[in-house]
Protein backbone atom coordinates (compact mmCIF):
# COMPACT_ATOMS: atom_id res chain seq x y z
CA UNK A 1 0.00 0.00 0.00
CA UNK A 2 1.41 3.38 -1.00
CA UNK A 3 0.73 6.44 1.10
CA UNK A 4 1.43 10.02 0.05
CA UNK A 5 1.70 13.15 2.15
CA UNK A 6 1.72 16.77 1.02
CA UNK A 7 2.89 19.32 3.59
CA UNK A 8 3.38 23.07 3.77
CA UNK A 9 5.73 25.33 5.67
CA UNK A 10 4.13 25.55 9.11
CA UNK A 11 6.18 23.65 11.67
CA UNK A 12 3.14 22.01 13.32
CA UNK A 13 1.89 20.70 9.98
CA UNK A 14 5.40 19.61 9.00
CA UNK A 15 5.81 17.69 12.27
CA UNK A 16 2.41 16.05 11.93
CA UNK A 17 2.98 15.08 8.29
CA UNK A 18 6.38 13.63 9.14
CA UNK A 19 4.86 11.79 12.08
CA UNK A 20 2.21 10.18 9.87
CA UNK A 21 4.89 9.13 7.40
CA UNK A 22 7.02 7.71 10.21
CA UNK A 23 4.32 5.53 11.81
CA UNK A 24 3.23 4.38 8.34
CA UNK A 25 6.75 3.33 7.40
CA UNK A 26 7.28 1.61 10.74
CA UNK A 27 4.00 -0.21 10.17
CA UNK A 28 5.36 -1.74 6.99
CA UNK A 29 3.66 0.57 4.47
CA UNK A 30 5.42 1.93 1.40
CA UNK A 31 5.29 5.70 1.78
CA UNK A 32 5.70 8.35 -0.90
CA UNK A 33 6.41 11.74 0.65
CA UNK A 34 5.51 14.82 -1.40
CA UNK A 35 6.02 18.43 -0.40
CA UNK A 36 5.15 21.46 -2.52
CA UNK A 37 8.46 23.09 -1.60
CA UNK A 38 11.40 22.24 -3.79
CA UNK A 39 13.36 19.52 -2.03
CA UNK A 40 10.86 19.44 0.81
CA UNK A 41 10.01 15.76 0.41
CA UNK A 42 13.66 14.70 0.47
CA UNK A 43 14.34 16.87 3.53
CA UNK A 44 11.38 15.28 5.30
CA UNK A 45 12.65 11.77 4.59
CA UNK A 46 16.01 12.72 6.10
CA UNK A 47 14.35 14.11 9.23
CA UNK A 48 12.16 11.03 9.62
CA UNK A 49 15.23 8.84 9.26
CA UNK A 50 16.94 10.72 12.09
CA UNK A 51 13.88 10.22 14.30
CA UNK A 52 13.93 6.50 13.59
CA UNK A 53 17.67 6.38 14.39
CA UNK A 54 16.97 8.04 17.74
CA UNK A 55 14.49 5.27 18.53
CA UNK A 56 17.30 2.77 17.96
CA UNK A 57 19.62 4.75 20.24
CA UNK A 58 16.97 4.67 22.97
CA UNK A 59 16.54 0.93 22.56
CA UNK A 60 12.91 1.20 21.47
CA UNK A 61 13.39 -0.55 18.13
CA UNK A 62 16.12 -2.74 16.65
CA UNK A 63 18.50 -2.01 13.79
CA UNK A 64 16.66 -4.33 11.39
CA UNK A 65 13.27 -2.72 12.06
CA UNK A 66 14.79 0.72 11.62
CA UNK A 67 16.36 -0.24 8.31
CA UNK A 68 13.08 -1.66 7.04
CA UNK A 69 11.16 1.46 8.08
CA UNK A 70 13.62 3.81 6.36
CA UNK A 71 13.54 1.65 3.24
CA UNK A 72 9.77 2.17 3.10
CA UNK A 73 10.20 5.93 2.68
CA UNK A 74 10.60 7.57 -0.72
CA UNK A 75 10.52 11.28 -1.55
CA UNK A 76 8.80 12.34 -4.78
CA UNK A 77 8.99 15.72 -6.50
CA UNK A 78 5.76 15.73 -8.49
CA UNK A 79 2.15 15.15 -7.55
CA UNK A 80 1.82 12.88 -10.59
CA UNK A 81 4.07 10.38 -8.82
CA UNK A 82 1.09 9.49 -6.61
CA UNK A 83 -0.80 7.85 -9.46
CA UNK A 84 -0.18 4.32 -8.20
CA UNK A 85 -1.12 5.00 -4.56
CA UNK A 86 -3.89 3.06 -2.86
CA UNK A 87 -4.41 5.84 -0.31
CA UNK A 88 -3.43 9.49 -0.14
CA UNK A 89 -3.36 11.51 3.09
CA UNK A 90 -3.03 15.29 2.73
CA UNK A 91 -1.61 17.19 5.64
CA UNK A 92 -1.50 20.79 4.47
CA UNK A 93 -2.41 23.71 6.73
CA UNK A 94 -6.00 24.41 7.77
CA UNK A 95 -7.20 26.32 4.73
CA UNK A 96 -10.37 25.14 2.99
CA UNK A 97 -9.54 26.58 -0.42
CA UNK A 98 -6.08 24.98 -0.42
CA UNK A 99 -7.45 21.60 0.62
CA UNK A 100 -10.36 21.68 -1.83
CA UNK A 101 -8.05 22.52 -4.72
CA UNK A 102 -5.56 19.85 -3.73
CA UNK A 103 -8.24 17.17 -3.51
CA UNK A 104 -9.37 17.91 -7.07
CA UNK A 105 -5.76 17.66 -8.25
CA UNK A 106 -5.21 14.37 -6.44
CA UNK A 107 -8.47 12.90 -7.73
CA UNK A 108 -7.41 13.65 -11.31
CA UNK A 109 -4.21 11.63 -10.79
CA UNK A 110 -5.08 8.57 -8.70
CA UNK A 111 -7.24 5.57 -9.60
CA UNK A 112 -10.97 5.49 -8.87
CA UNK A 113 -10.32 2.99 -6.06
CA UNK A 114 -7.75 5.15 -4.26
CA UNK A 115 -8.89 6.52 -0.90
CA UNK A 116 -8.23 10.22 -0.28
CA UNK A 117 -8.14 11.40 3.34
CA UNK A 118 -7.59 14.78 4.95
CA UNK A 119 -5.69 15.22 8.18
CA UNK A 120 -7.81 18.14 9.33
CA UNK A 121 -8.82 19.10 12.85
CA UNK A 122 -11.52 21.63 12.03
CA UNK A 123 -12.66 21.68 8.38
CA UNK A 124 -15.79 19.60 7.65
CA UNK A 125 -14.92 16.66 5.41
CA UNK A 126 -18.20 16.98 3.50
CA UNK A 127 -17.23 20.49 2.41
CA UNK A 128 -13.95 19.16 1.02
CA UNK A 129 -15.62 16.15 -0.61
CA UNK A 130 -18.27 18.19 -2.39
CA UNK A 131 -15.67 19.30 -4.95
CA UNK A 132 -14.75 15.71 -5.78
CA UNK A 133 -16.17 13.45 -8.47
CA UNK A 134 -16.15 10.32 -6.30
CA UNK A 135 -17.15 11.45 -2.83
CA UNK A 136 -17.65 8.04 -1.29
CA UNK A 137 -13.89 7.45 -1.07
CA UNK A 138 -13.18 10.75 0.73
CA UNK A 139 -12.80 10.76 4.54
CA UNK A 140 -10.94 12.45 7.36
CA UNK A 141 -7.96 11.05 9.28
CA UNK A 142 -7.29 13.27 12.26
CA UNK A 143 -3.97 12.42 13.89
CA UNK A 144 -2.82 14.02 17.15
CA UNK A 145 0.59 15.54 17.86
CA UNK A 146 3.14 14.16 18.41
CA UNK A 147 1.92 11.44 16.05
CA UNK A 148 4.49 8.74 17.03
CA UNK A 149 3.42 9.05 20.68
CA UNK A 150 -0.30 9.74 20.36
CA UNK A 151 -2.03 6.50 19.41
CA UNK A 152 -5.47 7.91 18.65
CA UNK A 153 -6.72 8.59 15.12
CA UNK A 154 -10.19 9.92 14.39
CA UNK A 155 -11.62 8.49 11.17
CA UNK A 156 -14.14 11.06 9.99
CA UNK A 157 -17.03 9.62 8.01
CA UNK A 158 -18.58 12.34 5.86
CA UNK A 159 -22.15 12.29 4.55
CA UNK A 160 -21.21 10.29 1.44
CA UNK A 161 -18.24 8.29 2.73
CA UNK A 162 -19.03 4.63 2.22
CA UNK A 163 -18.53 1.86 4.77
CA UNK A 164 -15.83 0.20 2.68
CA UNK A 165 -13.69 3.34 2.82
CA UNK A 166 -14.03 3.47 6.59
CA UNK A 167 -13.22 -0.23 6.94
CA UNK A 168 -10.04 0.17 4.87
CA UNK A 169 -8.96 3.20 6.90
CA UNK A 170 -9.54 1.29 10.14
CA UNK A 171 -7.17 -1.44 8.96
CA UNK A 172 -4.72 1.14 7.65
CA UNK A 173 -4.57 2.84 11.05
CA UNK A 174 -4.02 -0.48 12.75
CA UNK A 175 -1.12 -1.18 10.39
CA UNK A 176 0.33 2.12 11.59
CA UNK A 177 -0.08 0.80 15.18
CA UNK A 178 -2.62 3.54 15.84
CA UNK A 179 -5.99 3.18 17.60
CA UNK A 180 -8.82 4.29 15.27
CA UNK A 181 -12.24 5.56 16.29
CA UNK A 182 -14.95 6.28 13.74
CA UNK A 183 -16.55 9.70 14.07
CA UNK A 184 -19.36 11.53 12.27
CA UNK A 185 -18.48 14.69 10.34
CA UNK A 186 -19.50 17.27 12.93
CA UNK A 187 -17.81 20.48 14.22
CA UNK A 188 -14.69 19.69 16.23
CA UNK A 189 -15.15 15.99 15.47
CA UNK A 190 -14.89 14.01 18.73
CA UNK A 191 -11.91 15.07 20.85
CA UNK A 192 -12.11 18.81 20.15
CA UNK A 193 -15.80 18.78 21.09
CA UNK A 194 -15.55 16.32 23.96
CA UNK A 195 -12.68 18.25 25.54
CA UNK A 196 -14.67 21.47 25.84
CA UNK A 197 -16.47 20.70 29.10
CA UNK A 198 -13.29 20.18 31.13
CA UNK A 199 -11.83 23.56 30.25
CA UNK A 200 -14.95 25.69 29.84
CA UNK A 201 -16.47 24.65 33.17
CA UNK A 202 -13.16 25.25 34.91
CA UNK A 203 -13.06 28.69 33.31
CA UNK A 204 -16.63 29.41 34.41
CA UNK A 205 -15.85 28.42 38.00
CA UNK A 206 -12.86 30.79 38.05
CA UNK A 207 -14.90 33.53 36.34
CA UNK A 208 -17.50 33.27 39.10
CA UNK A 209 -14.71 33.66 41.72
CA UNK A 210 -15.70 30.33 43.25
CA UNK A 211 -12.08 29.18 43.15
CA UNK A 212 -8.72 30.15 41.69
CA UNK A 213 -7.08 28.20 38.85
CA UNK A 214 -4.59 26.49 41.15
CA UNK A 215 -7.41 25.37 43.45
CA UNK A 216 -9.46 23.98 40.57
CA UNK A 217 -6.44 22.17 39.15
CA UNK A 218 -5.51 20.68 42.54
CA UNK A 219 -9.03 19.32 43.03
CA UNK A 220 -9.24 17.76 39.58
CA UNK A 221 -5.82 16.14 39.99
CA UNK A 222 -6.15 14.86 43.55
CA UNK A 223 -9.86 14.15 43.74
CA UNK A 224 -10.65 13.07 40.18
CA UNK A 225 -7.33 11.62 39.03
CA UNK A 226 -6.68 13.90 36.05
CA UNK A 227 -3.03 14.17 35.09
CA UNK A 228 -3.47 17.93 34.70
CA UNK A 229 -6.15 20.34 35.80
CA UNK A 230 -7.98 22.39 33.14
CA UNK A 231 -5.75 25.45 33.50
CA UNK A 232 -2.54 23.42 33.36
CA UNK A 233 -3.87 21.71 30.24
CA UNK A 234 -4.79 24.99 28.54
CA UNK A 235 -1.30 26.33 29.27
CA UNK A 236 0.16 23.20 27.66
CA UNK A 237 -2.04 23.39 24.56
CA UNK A 238 -1.77 27.17 24.28
CA UNK A 239 -4.47 29.50 25.56
CA UNK A 240 -4.90 31.14 22.15
CA UNK A 241 -5.41 27.71 20.55
CA UNK A 242 -7.85 26.66 23.25
CA UNK A 243 -9.88 29.84 22.84
CA UNK A 244 -9.97 29.58 19.04
CA UNK A 245 -11.09 25.94 19.12
CA UNK A 246 -13.74 26.75 21.72
CA UNK A 247 -15.16 29.44 19.44
CA UNK A 248 -15.19 27.14 16.40
CA UNK A 249 -16.99 24.38 18.28
CA UNK A 250 -19.43 26.76 20.02
CA UNK A 251 -20.48 28.39 16.75
CA UNK A 252 -20.48 25.05 14.95
CA UNK A 253 -23.08 23.77 17.40
CA UNK A 254 -25.29 26.82 16.94
CA UNK A 255 -24.06 28.42 20.16
CA UNK A 256 -25.26 25.69 22.49
CA UNK A 257 -24.80 27.17 26.00
CA UNK A 258 -23.46 23.86 27.29
CA UNK A 259 -20.15 24.47 25.48
CA UNK A 260 -19.91 28.23 25.88
CA UNK A 261 -16.66 29.62 27.21
CA UNK A 262 -16.16 32.59 29.55
CA UNK A 263 -14.71 36.13 29.27
CA UNK A 264 -11.54 35.20 31.15
CA UNK A 265 -10.74 32.77 28.32
CA UNK A 266 -10.76 35.52 25.70
CA UNK A 267 -8.92 37.86 28.02
CA UNK A 268 -5.92 35.59 28.52
CA UNK A 269 -5.80 34.74 24.80
CA UNK A 270 -5.77 38.46 23.90
CA UNK A 271 -3.11 39.20 26.49
CA UNK A 272 -0.51 37.05 24.76
CA UNK A 273 -0.17 34.83 27.83
CA UNK A 274 -0.37 31.65 25.81
CA UNK A 275 1.10 29.33 28.44
CA UNK A 276 4.31 27.31 28.40
CA UNK A 277 5.35 28.57 24.96
CA UNK A 278 5.46 32.19 26.20
CA UNK A 279 6.63 31.46 29.74
CA UNK A 280 3.40 32.73 31.28
CA UNK A 281 -0.24 31.79 31.10
CA UNK A 282 -2.39 30.85 34.04
CA UNK A 283 0.96 29.99 35.63
CA UNK A 284 4.58 31.09 35.18
CA UNK A 285 7.11 28.79 33.49
CA UNK A 286 10.85 28.40 33.13
CA UNK A 287 12.30 25.72 30.86
CA UNK A 288 8.79 24.35 30.39
CA UNK A 289 8.18 23.83 34.11
CA UNK A 290 5.95 25.76 36.50
CA UNK A 291 7.73 28.21 38.80
CA UNK A 292 6.44 30.14 41.80
CA UNK A 293 3.12 28.29 41.47
CA UNK A 294 0.57 29.24 44.14
CA UNK A 295 -0.81 26.48 46.33
CA UNK A 296 -4.35 25.17 46.13
CA UNK A 297 -4.28 24.36 49.86
CA UNK A 298 -6.12 26.27 52.55
CA UNK A 299 -3.87 27.09 55.50
CA UNK A 300 -5.11 27.66 59.05
CA UNK A 301 -3.82 27.77 62.60
CA UNK A 302 -7.24 27.00 64.08
CA UNK A 303 -7.78 24.28 66.65
CA UNK A 304 -9.26 21.10 65.08
CA UNK A 305 -12.96 20.52 65.57
CA UNK A 306 -13.65 17.71 68.03
CA UNK A 307 -17.42 17.57 67.74
CA UNK A 308 -19.83 18.17 64.86
CA UNK A 309 -23.49 17.74 64.03
CA UNK A 310 -24.88 16.56 60.71
CA UNK A 311 -27.43 18.57 58.75
CA UNK A 312 -28.92 15.26 57.61
CA UNK A 313 -28.05 11.60 58.01
CA UNK A 314 -25.07 10.63 55.90
CA UNK A 315 -23.05 7.42 56.15
CA UNK A 316 -20.15 8.95 54.22
CA UNK A 317 -19.82 11.83 56.66
CA UNK A 318 -20.08 9.49 59.63
CA UNK A 319 -17.22 7.40 58.24
CA UNK A 320 -15.12 10.48 57.53
CA UNK A 321 -15.65 11.87 61.03
CA UNK A 322 -14.67 8.54 62.56
CA UNK A 323 -11.47 8.59 60.52
CA UNK A 324 -10.78 12.16 61.66
CA UNK A 325 -11.58 11.25 65.30
CA UNK A 326 -14.42 13.75 65.41
CA UNK A 327 -17.49 13.00 67.53
CA UNK A 328 -20.82 13.23 65.72
CA UNK A 329 -23.61 14.37 68.03
CA UNK A 330 -26.57 16.65 68.35
CA UNK A 331 -26.31 20.31 67.43
CA UNK A 332 -25.26 22.20 70.54
CA UNK A 333 -25.72 25.62 68.94
CA UNK A 334 -21.99 26.26 68.48
CA UNK A 335 -20.40 23.25 66.76
CA UNK A 336 -19.85 22.88 63.00
CA UNK A 337 -22.74 21.39 61.05
CA UNK A 338 -21.60 19.13 58.23
CA UNK A 339 -23.37 18.25 55.00
CA UNK A 340 -22.39 16.47 51.77
CA UNK A 341 -24.75 17.78 49.08
CA UNK A 342 -24.91 16.67 45.46
CA UNK A 343 -25.68 19.53 43.10
CA UNK A 344 -26.70 21.99 45.81
CA UNK A 345 -24.59 24.84 47.12
CA UNK A 346 -24.24 25.60 50.83
CA UNK A 347 -26.97 28.25 50.67
CA UNK A 348 -29.61 25.90 49.30
CA UNK A 349 -28.42 23.07 51.55
CA UNK A 350 -29.07 25.32 54.57
CA UNK A 351 -32.51 26.24 53.24
CA UNK A 352 -33.39 22.62 52.49
CA UNK A 353 -32.22 21.17 55.82
CA UNK A 354 -32.90 24.10 58.13
CA UNK A 355 -29.27 24.12 59.27
CA UNK A 356 -27.70 27.33 60.60
CA UNK A 357 -25.91 28.66 57.50
CA UNK A 358 -23.29 30.45 59.63
CA UNK A 359 -22.04 27.07 60.96
CA UNK A 360 -22.74 24.90 57.92
CA UNK A 361 -19.67 23.28 56.31
CA UNK A 362 -20.26 21.34 53.10
CA UNK A 363 -17.84 18.60 52.03
CA UNK A 364 -17.69 16.99 48.58
CA UNK A 365 -17.89 13.21 48.93
CA UNK A 366 -18.54 12.52 45.24
CA UNK A 367 -14.89 11.74 44.52
CA UNK A 368 -11.61 10.55 46.04
CA UNK A 369 -11.01 12.16 49.44
CA UNK A 370 -7.84 10.25 50.35
CA UNK A 371 -5.55 13.16 49.42
CA UNK A 372 -7.70 16.27 49.45
CA UNK A 373 -11.06 17.53 50.68
CA UNK A 374 -13.10 20.24 49.03
CA UNK A 375 -15.01 22.38 51.52
CA UNK A 376 -17.43 25.23 50.92
CA UNK A 377 -19.53 27.48 53.12
CA UNK A 378 -22.36 29.92 52.52
CA UNK A 379 -21.95 33.72 52.32
CA UNK A 380 -21.88 35.11 55.85
CA UNK A 381 -20.57 31.88 57.36
CA UNK A 382 -18.39 32.04 60.47
CA UNK A 383 -14.83 31.49 59.13
CA UNK A 384 -13.64 30.03 62.43
CA UNK A 385 -16.11 27.15 62.04
CA UNK A 386 -14.84 26.23 58.59
CA UNK A 387 -11.23 26.56 59.71
CA UNK A 388 -11.81 24.15 62.60
CA UNK A 389 -12.98 21.50 60.12
CA UNK A 390 -10.00 22.23 57.87
CA UNK A 391 -7.67 21.78 60.85
CA UNK A 392 -9.23 18.43 61.69
CA UNK A 393 -8.75 17.27 58.08
CA UNK A 394 -5.15 18.49 58.09
CA UNK A 395 -4.49 16.63 61.33
CA UNK A 396 -5.69 13.46 59.58
CA UNK A 397 -3.24 14.03 56.72
CA UNK A 398 -5.60 15.62 54.24
CA UNK A 399 -4.97 18.74 52.19
CA UNK A 400 -8.03 20.97 51.99
CA UNK A 401 -9.23 23.35 49.32
CA UNK A 402 -11.72 25.90 50.58
CA UNK A 403 -13.94 27.33 47.84
CA UNK A 404 -16.75 29.84 47.56
CA UNK A 405 -20.36 28.75 47.51
CA UNK A 406 -21.08 26.81 44.35
CA UNK A 407 -23.78 24.38 43.20
CA UNK A 408 -21.98 21.11 42.67
CA UNK A 409 -18.69 22.18 44.31
CA UNK A 410 -15.95 21.86 41.62
CA UNK A 411 -15.39 18.16 40.93
CA UNK A 412 -19.12 17.52 40.69
CA UNK A 413 -19.64 20.41 38.29
CA UNK A 414 -16.83 19.53 35.93
CA UNK A 415 -17.43 15.77 36.06
CA UNK A 416 -21.15 16.10 35.40
CA UNK A 417 -20.52 18.49 32.51
CA UNK A 418 -18.00 16.09 30.92
CA UNK A 419 -20.48 13.23 31.31
CA UNK A 420 -23.38 15.26 29.92
CA UNK A 421 -21.38 16.31 26.86
CA UNK A 422 -20.39 12.70 26.26
CA UNK A 423 -24.06 11.73 26.42
CA UNK A 424 -24.86 14.45 23.89
CA UNK A 425 -22.23 13.15 21.49
CA UNK A 426 -23.76 9.66 21.66
CA UNK A 427 -27.28 11.13 21.42
CA UNK A 428 -26.49 12.75 18.05
CA UNK A 429 -24.58 9.64 16.89
CA UNK A 430 -21.24 11.40 16.70
CA UNK A 431 -19.63 8.16 17.87
CA UNK A 432 -20.41 5.13 20.04
CA UNK A 433 -20.17 5.47 23.84
CA UNK A 434 -17.21 3.08 23.82
CA UNK A 435 -15.34 5.10 21.19
CA UNK A 436 -16.13 8.37 22.99
CA UNK A 437 -14.60 7.04 26.21
CA UNK A 438 -11.61 5.60 24.38
CA UNK A 439 -10.94 8.78 22.38
CA UNK A 440 -10.94 11.11 25.37
CA UNK A 441 -8.69 8.82 27.37
CA UNK A 442 -6.19 8.43 24.53
CA UNK A 443 -6.51 11.91 23.04
CA UNK A 444 -6.67 13.96 26.25
CA UNK A 445 -5.27 11.58 28.91
CA UNK A 446 -8.52 11.58 30.87
CA UNK A 447 -8.44 8.96 33.67
CA UNK A 448 -11.99 7.94 32.72
CA UNK A 449 -14.13 8.67 29.69
CA UNK A 450 -17.42 10.61 29.95
CA UNK A 451 -19.57 7.49 30.30
CA UNK A 452 -17.18 5.97 32.82
CA UNK A 453 -17.33 9.20 34.82
CA UNK A 454 -21.14 9.16 34.67
CA UNK A 455 -21.15 5.54 35.84
CA UNK A 456 -18.72 6.40 38.65
CA UNK A 457 -21.04 9.14 39.88
CA UNK A 458 -24.11 7.05 39.09
CA UNK A 459 -26.51 8.18 36.32
CA UNK A 460 -29.18 9.27 38.81
CA UNK A 461 -26.66 11.25 40.86
CA UNK A 462 -25.17 12.79 37.71
CA UNK A 463 -28.65 13.87 36.63
CA UNK A 464 -29.36 15.27 40.10
CA UNK A 465 -26.22 17.40 40.00
CA UNK A 466 -27.10 18.87 36.60
CA UNK A 467 -30.73 19.50 37.49
CA UNK A 468 -29.82 21.27 40.73
CA UNK A 469 -27.18 23.39 38.97
CA UNK A 470 -29.70 24.34 36.31
CA UNK A 471 -32.37 25.17 38.90
CA UNK A 472 -30.04 27.28 41.07
CA UNK A 473 -28.35 29.18 38.27
CA UNK A 474 -31.30 29.33 35.88
CA UNK A 475 -28.90 28.50 33.03
CA UNK A 476 -29.47 26.07 30.18
CA UNK A 477 -25.73 25.54 30.33
CA UNK A 478 -26.55 22.72 32.75
CA UNK A 479 -29.45 21.29 30.75
CA UNK A 480 -29.30 17.48 31.02
CA UNK A 481 -29.38 15.47 27.82
CA UNK A 482 -32.37 13.27 27.11
CA UNK A 483 -29.87 10.40 26.80
CA UNK A 484 -28.92 10.83 30.47
CA UNK A 485 -32.48 11.49 31.66
CA UNK A 486 -33.90 8.37 30.01
CA UNK A 487 -31.23 6.02 31.29
CA UNK A 488 -31.34 7.47 34.78
CA UNK A 489 -35.17 7.23 34.85
CA UNK A 490 -35.17 3.60 33.68
CA UNK A 491 -32.15 2.65 35.82
CA UNK A 492 -30.24 1.52 32.73
CA UNK A 493 -26.48 1.53 32.04
CA UNK A 494 -25.42 4.99 30.92
CA UNK A 495 -23.61 3.58 27.87
CA UNK A 496 -26.61 1.62 26.60
CA UNK A 497 -26.81 2.48 22.86
CA UNK A 498 -29.86 3.85 21.03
Amino acid sequence: LHLSLRRQRQMCIRDRGQGIAQVSAQGGLKVLVFDAREGGGAAAVVQIGKRIDRLVEKGRIGDDDAAKAKANLQAVDKLDALAGCDAVIEAVFEDYDVKAKLFKEIEAIVSKDCIIASNTSSIPISSIARNCEKRDRVAGLHFFNPVPLMKLVEIIKAAETNDETVAVLVELCKRMTRVPVTVADMPGFLVNLGGRAFSTEGLRIAHESVARPEQIDAIMRDCRGFRMGPFELMDLIGNEVSFTVSGIVYNGYMQDPRIKTSPNHESIANSGKFGRKTGVGWYKYADGKKVDAPSGDHATNAAPASKVALAEADDGLNALCKEFEITVGKDDGSCPILAAPFGDDATHTALRTGADYTRLVCIDLSCDTSKRLTIMTAPGADPSIGNSVVAAANAAGRAVTMIGDSPGFIAQRITAMIANLGCYMAEVSLATPEDIDLALKLGLNYPLGPFELAADLGPKRCLQILERMQAITGEDRYRPTTWLKRRAALDLPINLPH
